[in-house]
């Protein structure tokens, strides 16, 4: 899959060479995880390049000790890496200046987000991508899904791992080329059990951990939607460039409108059954509010149809317009929709001649876009549901200057055809009919118009002597004038009445924007929520809560630099003010902005008292734990000082003789009951410490044996445990007091309750970047279901001996890891037992799993 788009702005048509002054072009392959293929086919580019002639040499390959890729480097030429002291290490990176004095036409370059070593040119390998660019060099690079920066937390939430390595989306969408490098999970599963990515050692360990089925996946699907995305860019900036409107069918895309009538589900469900036949194809529910910006819909109702959109994998969208079929066009256009759905009229046949409704409208203006007319059970059934607006439509207008100029010719033809039925005071009422309907439709001024044009016709047509404007009547006359006189004031009326149910429509559809606002504050309950109702309501592109310094609490849409740059402005309290940008609102609508500013206060009350809430429960946690503690240590205390207190008694009694064996069991039983209390003592302040905060760990580079072997320089029984550690996993990033406490409590955890003619053994593997300590017994074990109840404090579960220790050892353990940065978790033994699971950050070199 390829896309090709120019990068920042320019088009570029050919290979840009050295020295011409142009910016060089960036081709990335893309890859969805680890050993698809990225750099070989990266290579292989770069092979057939040469074999045109083109001047291509390799500035950095990782080749992860892969055969296949480092024969695929071949005879092209390799610009040496520079090799930099780090912490008493050497590590070699790119030589970004022998690259740029080499200035050749296209070079190779390995881990667009690699991090370099500090003491290189820059901090980041793309940003050396970017010198080599801005100097004419071309670059062809690798990365994978999950280094890209906006989907750092997907990514995390899938795997488990949170990459730390990352690239800007920008860097990789301005490539003049990106190339995905695709892979089945099944196939790249084959190749890692094959021995094809990494080594033996680590492929059971990436097998079951960051190469599952699942993951791989969910990370293909995340790599192909963001380059379909991409490609969706590319097309509409090219449409962009060139001045193209109309729509192109890539792909089926379908706007469905619902007005929230009983009708709006049988639309969302047929819009999803099309876009469903059509592979590839998506669907955009829309629903457009009116001009001023107002929801009319039921509130509950447009939760209902929005859930509905998205439960049947549709996105539900609201746009402002005081012209629905307009409205609608323009978004099907902007979204490139290529089929529009809309329900069948409920109005009459007579009713659309005489007015076309929306969905005629959009068919005759629609073009190139295929227009369904959905049939529903509520077609042609009338439904008294007149909205009126407060300034008329324009469209009105126009309607009712053409009723007042034409209308009385057309009245006055009318009637000439027809003058044995009707008399001079039918004509009358007749014409004064008609200024009434011009009143109704276009409002008094054409009205005024009718009124006038109707009295000079009445007396053309229809007074004596006919034919001149002359009245030989005076009483005629004086009819004449009262007509002008009544049909103003009968339209004034008309048009005075129209607008007091404007008014009040305006204050009902205010009362729905209201309860749409505490509808969304009583289920979300959330800032963000918020400002996406006023974004809907008000038709803005974005909000934000801004501080007193200027500072942004939360935002929605459009990013907002300082209220300065804002639209619209309002004071919500004394810390804070509520801003949004799109355009000035209209002083009618000042007064529920302010609702949504007191809403947004309320918001920051409910945020402060969840606080304070959470305070309170602290408090009382820690008054159930002082309950348990002196619950719990009132027998374990008691035993071991019993003993010592025996021991030393016994020793003390002038009575006995002792032999010197006798003492020194005796002296053994103090020294053991003293280490109970001691190890006792250790954890109830540990854990008093992890529930007040105020551990703080002093992380830094740890030798993992070393700390393994002092942590069980303590425990009895030492000479059971077999200790094992990758090379790779020498060192780790951890603090090395509490590293030895986290090992000793689960190491002695491990050997209380495993059987005494077996052994516990301590495995340490790198993974990605971390590395794994596992803690391998083979007791009873425990159920799934109760394991993380092994990590609270207190807790003593079957495989506990009884009486030994009051259940904090694991508690602490977990406490202390995460104040570290890492993770421990249980798990089960292959063939019986349990595993402890530790999970800490590895330092040096980045693995495979950051890399290509």
């Amino acid at each position: 899959m390829n896309r090709e788009a120019p990068a920042k702005g320019q088009v570029h048509t050919g290979s840009v060479h050295k020295g011409g002054g142009q910016r060089g072009i960036l081709r990335v392959y893309l890859g969805a995880s680890p050993g698809v293929g990225k750099t070989f086919a990266m290579l292989d580019e770069g092979q057939r390049r040469a074999a045109r002639g083109t001047d291509v040499v390799v500035g950095f390959v990782e080749t992860h000790g892969r055969k296949h890729t480092a024969e695929q480097i071949g005879d092209l030429e390799v610009v040496p890496r520079r090799t930099i002291d780090h912490l008493g290490t050497s590590q070699s990176e790119l030589d970004l200046p022998a690259l740029l004095a080499r200035n050749p036409e296209v070079v190779l370059v390995d881990e667009l987000a690699h991090t370099n070593v500090p003491g290189t040119q820059n901090e980041k390998r793309w940003q050396d991508i970017e010198a080599l660019l801005d100097a004419g060099i071309c670059v062809i690079t690798t990365v994978n899904i999950q280094h890209l920066e906006s989907l750092n937390d997907v990514v995390e939430s899938i795997t488990g791992i949170r990459q730390r390595e990352t690239v800007p989306d920008k860097v990789v969408r301005q490539a003049d080329a990106i190339e995905l490098v695709d892979m089945s999970p099944q196939s790249l599963r084959r190749r890692m059990a094959h021995g094809n990515i990494y080594t033996s050692d680590k492929v059971d360990a990436a097998l079951s951990q960051f190469f599952r089925e699942g993951n791989l996946t969910a990370l293909r699907e995340l790599a192909l939607l963001w380059l379909a995305d991409r490609v969706d860019e590319g097309m509409d900036r090219y449409r962009d460039q060139h001045g193209i409107d109309s729509t192109w069918a890539a792909r089926e895309r379908i706007v469905v409108t619902v007005t929230g009538g009983p009708e709006s589900e049988v639309l969302l469900r047929r819009a999803a059954r099309i876009a469903s036949r059509t592979g590839g194809g998506e669907w955009l529910a829309l629903y457009v509010t009116r001009g001023d910006g107002l929801v009319q819909m039921d509130p509950d109702r447009l939760h209902r149809l929005h859930r509905m959109t998205e439960d049947m994998g549709g996105t539900f969208h609201t746009s402002v317009g005081d012209d629905t079929a307009t409205a609608i066009l323009d978004f099907a256009r902007a979204e490139n929709a290529t089929q529009v759905l809309i329900g069948a009229s409920r109005r009459g046949r007579l009713s659309t001649l005489a007015n076309p409704g929306i969905g005629e409208i959009v068919i005759a203006e629609s073009g190139d876009i295929d227009v369904h007319i959905v049939t529903h059970d509520e077609a042609r059934r009338t439904k008294n549901n007149i909205r009126a607006t407060p300034d008329l439509s324009r469209r009105r207008r126009v309607y009712g200057y053409a009723l007042s100029v034409m209308g009385p010719f057309a009245l006055s033809g009318l009637l000439l055809v027809t003058p044995d039925f009707h008399g001079l005071s039918t004509e009358a009422m007749l014409f004064m009919a008609l200024v009434v309907a011009t009143a109704i439709t276009g409002g008094l001024r054409p009205a005024i118009i009718g009124s006038v044009l109707g009295g000079f016709t009445l007396n053309y047509f229809f007074t004596p002597p006919l034919g001149t404007l002359t009245v030989a009547n005076p009483e005629n006359a004086f009819a004449l004038v009262l007509f002008v006189v009544v049909a103003i004031a009968v339209s004034s009326v008309v048009d005075l009445a129209a607008r007091r149910t404007a008014q009040a429509e305006k204050a009902s559809a205010e009362a729905d924007a209201l309860t749409v606002l505490s509808h969304s504050l009583l289920h979300a309950g959330d800032f963000r929520s918020l400002l996406a109702s006023a974004c809907e309501l008000f038709g803005m592109r974005g909000a934000a809560i801004i501080d007193t310094d200027g500072e942004q609490v939360v935002a929605y849409g459009t990013p907002i630099e300082d209220a300065a740059a804002a639209d619209v402005c309002v004071r919500v309290d004394d810390e804070s003010q509520l801003v949004l940008v799109g355009r000035s609102l209209p002083a009618a609508d000042q007064r529920l902005l302010k609702a949504f500013a007191a809403h947004a206060s309320v918001l920051g009350e409910r945020r402060r008292a969840a606080k304070e809430s959470s305070e309170r429960r602290v408090l009382a946690e820690t008054d159930r734990t002082r309950t348990a503690l002196l619950a719990a240590v009132s027998h374990d205390l008691r035993s071991p000082l019993a003993a010592v207190k025996a021991a030393v008694g016994s020793l003390r009694n002038d009575d006995i003789e002792w032999s010197s064996e006798d003492e020194e069991a005796l002296l053994a039983t103090v020294e053991e009951g003293a280490d109970r209390l001691d190890y006792l003592v250790a954890n109830l302040l540990d854990m008093s410490r992890l529930q007040m905060g105020a551990v703080k760990a002093h992380v830094d580079e740890v030798e993992l044996e070393a700390t393994i072997h002092t942590a069980l320089s303590s425990l009895p029984g030492q000479e059971r445990v077999e200790v094992s550690i990758a090379d790779d996993a020498a060192l780790v990033v951890a603090d090395g007091g509490l590293l030895e406490r986290v090992i000793a409590n689960l190491a002695g955890n491990a050997l209380s309750y495993a059987p005494g003619d077996t052994s516990v053994r301590i495995d340490a593997s790198a993974s990605a970047e971390r590395v794994l300590v596992r803690v391998v017994d083979t007791g009873p074990g425990v159920e799934v279901e109760q394991r993380e109840r092994l990590f609270e404090p207190f807790q003593r579960l079957g495989d506990v001996p009884r009486g030994e220790g009051v259940g904090l050892g694991l508690a602490v353990a977990r406490g202390l890891t995460e104040a570290m940065g890492g993770t421990l978790t249980a798990e089960d033994t292959p063939g019986g037992g349990l595993t402890f699971v530790l999970d800490l950050p590895r330092t040096g070199k980045r693995l495979e799993a950051n890399q290509a």
